[in-house]
């Protein structure tokens, strides 16, 4: 594959600006400030990629200081080095998506490494680094970042602007990651759900596009040592969430591009016993969850389930009048939510976790978001007729603020609401506002309407195969799990490679969830121990038997110790050693 990578630009990031922590430190990653702008309306590059350096690592990693993140486990150690960063397009898409290659001074030439990786969810292209570059950059490889088609390359309608490469606020079409031209257009457009390119059918490219990218950052950052290519430069995958999905879609990819990838708590979609795919189980979840918590016991905190109970029985109500539940008070209704959940796959643990995803209004973000982009439908065009913008008081649209505007970049997750940015749903009315439209979306998962066949088309886009012959996977997944069920994707996926003769290996981690960045919350840290310890030492142990030095990781079910209110230690995540 050749990719032509437009508008190129590196920068050097030495002393208090380094690659990894842009100069905060695990100190200025704790803060719970964000680095300040000097004008709050126009961020400069430097304050740009600062900011949303803190706000990735704080999305992704538990650093308090109890979690034991620069301790026990994982580095925020500066680390000196050059940045490039560009714009990729893969055959047959309207828009790019951003590569970025973060190469340390230390890189080891004589241990050519590079590590390959995909933002999770749907954040920027700093999206993983505290997941890739954490681990590879203080071990002299260099790091390669693709957004995978999604980020927070917001457009403003209202003021006709986007985001440049470097992360500023731009008015020219021409300097912009992601463009929209409307004129007369109000509201926010978000690239994962608007760009119309269903970008997770291409996530395996966008990884390919951003392993090319870094052997040519390093020719150039490094003439002397050139040239780099497949043959003479190990590759490694890791990913998260979406970015897990990501490296296993890359990891089906002919050839011999790649060496080994580890896949954390993947998005993926198979055929196979027991799989769901991610839209199918996130509108179930969005209908039934806040009704089924009600008859949960022992649910972490926040979100506090006396504040919600109010919202919770309504939706029981709704249910009921619906005929999708039964039950003749709120407590029988979220019985049979529950039972209805639990008859779909749903595990004990996983509703449990669940809650910080119905807290969060986090079901109905992908739900809105996904059928977008898998129907490839426009800003305006939404099925069930949600847009998105910024929002005032009374929760109707509005124009964005500059200030608002320049955040964007930096703060947001790359789907709504969030950073000044939220949904506005057109069908919102009676009791549960929220039903009418979360109806239609789910809906468009066994409907007969051209919407409905849009989005299954889109869905049926995103099916993964089994990895490449010969190529070393290592699938890790939290057991607890309450936004991508590992009975809905790890599980099934690795069953589906297995059954192809692919060597996978696979660790079930007891009493992990999906968000380590949670685990600052008290009660979510006490129950709940971090995913990241056993990436990296996945990472490790792969590494290893590279370099044949020791043997790939065994399958293994993992029993931790939750940490209660102790600060985490070894004993909690009981680590498998390598062979």
């Amino acid at each position: 594959m050749t990719t032509d990578f437009q508008h190129p630009r590196s920068s050097i990031h030495r002393g208090a600006d380094d690659l990894l922590t842009a100069g905060l430190g695990a100190e200025g990653l704790r803060s719970m400030a964000p680095p300040a702008f000097a004008d709050p309306a126009a961020a400069t590059p430097t304050e740009a990629r600062r900011r949303a350096i803190w706000s990735n690592w704080r999305g992704i990693a538990d650093l308090s200081p109890a979690g034991g993140y620069g301790t026990l486990y994982g580095s925020t150690v500066a680390v000196p080095g050059r940045e490039f960063q560009a714009l990729a397009t893969v055959p047959g898409a309207q828009h790019p998506h951003r590569v970025m290659v973060q190469i340390p001074d230390a890189f080891d030439r004589a241990a050519r490494c590079v590590v390959v990786t995909a933002s999770s969810g749907s954040r920027g292209i700093y999206g993983a680094i505290a997941v890739a570059g954490a681990w590879g950059l203080p071990r002299g490889c260099a790091v390669a970042y693709t957004d995978k088609g999604a980020g927070t390359d917001y457009v403003d309608l209202d003021a006709a602007t986007g985001f440049a490469v470097d992360g500023t606020v731009t008015a020219r079409p021409a300097e912009a990651a992601f463009h929209i031209d409307a004129p007369g257009a109000t509201g926010v457009a978000v690239k994962h759900a608007h760009s119309g390119d269903n970008p997770e059918a291409d996530w395996g490219l966008h990884v390919r596009q951003a392993a090319e990218f870094a052997l040519r950052a390093l020719d150039e950052a490094l003439p002397d040592a050139a040239p780099f290519d497949f043959a003479n430069t190990r590759v490694i995958a890791v990913g998260l969430s979406n970015g897990g999905g990501a490296v296993l879609r890359a990891a089906e990819l002919g050839g011999d591009w790649l060496d080994a990838v580890v896949a954390g708590e993947p998005s993926v979609h198979v055929e196979a016993s027991g799989a769901r795919t991610l839209y199918d189980y996130a509108t179930e979840a969005a209908l039934l969850m806040p009704c089924a918590l009600l008859a949960v016991d022992d649910l972490p905190q926040p979100p506090v389930a006396g504040q919600m109970a109010p919202v919770w029985a309504a939706r029981c109500a709704t249910l009921r009048e619906a005929g999708l539940v039964e039950g003749g008070d709120t407590p029988a209704q979220a019985r049979s939510a529950r039972d209805r959940m639990e008859a779909a796959g749903w595990t004990g643990p996983a509703l449990r976790a669940g809650a910080l995803s119905v807290g969060f209004d986090l079901w109905r973000s992908v739900a809105v978001t996904y059928a977008s982009a898998y129907g490839r439908f426009g800003f305006d065009a939404h099925p069930c007729g949600y847009r998105v913008a910024a929002l005032d008081a009374s929760l109707a649209p509005r124009p964005a603020t500059s200030t608002e505007r320049a955040g964007w970049w930096s703060d947001g997750s790359g789907i709504p609401p969030g950073a000044g940015v939220g949904i506005v749903d057109a069908r919102a009315a009676g009791p549960d506002p929220a039903w009418p439209g979360l109806r239609c979306l789910r809906a468009l998962v066994a409907g007969d309407s051209e919407a409905a066949r849009r989005v299954q088309t889109g869905v049926s886009a995103t099916r993964a195969g089994p990895p490449r012959v010969g190529l070393p996977v290592v699938v890790v997944h939290g057991i607890d799990d309450g936004l991508i069920p590992m009975a809905f994707s790890s599980v099934p996926y690795v069953d589906a490679a297995r059954a192809a003769d692919r060597d996978v290996r696979f660790w079930q981690v007891e009493n992990a969830q999906h968000f380590d960045g949670f685990l600052a919350l008290p009660d979510y840290g006490a129950r709940y121990v971090p995913l990241l310890p056993y990436i990296y030492a996945a990472l490790d142990q792969v590494t290893a038997y590279l370099d044949g030095e020791g043997a790939l990781p065994a399958d293994a079910r993992i029993r931790t110790r939750p940490r209660g209110g102790a600060t985490l230690d070894a004993s909690h995540l009981r680590v498998p050693p390598a062979d």
